[in-house]
C-alpha cells in the first residue's frame, strides 16, 4: 500500500492529528500537510515512517511512564 494511504489509516485509527503525527515521527509537523499537497518523500524517510507506526503502541506505554 502507498505510504500516503497508510498514514491515513493510521491516523483515523489511532485518532492522531496530521501535525502531531509528523511532529513525532519526523520532527516536521507539515509533513501530511505537504504530502497531502504533493509532496514527495525519500525512501529513508518512507522507512523512517513505517517504522514509527508499527512501534507506536511501544511509544505510547512508554510515554506513560514518564507521566507516572
Amino acid at each position: 500500500m502507498h505510504i500516503t494511504r497508510l498514514i491515513e489509516r493510521f491516523l483515523r485509527e489511532q485518532g492522531l492529528p496530521p501535525t502531531k503525527f509528523g511532529r513525532l515521527a519526523a520532527g516536521d509537523p507539515r509533513l501530511v500537510l505537504d504530502m497531502r499537497m504533493g509532496r514527495e518523500i525519500r525512501p529513508e524517510m518512507e522507512v523512517k515512517l513505517r517504522h514509527f507506526m508499527s512501534n507506536y503502541g511501544q511509544h505510547i506505554q512508554n510515554q506513560g511512564r514518564k507521566a507516572i
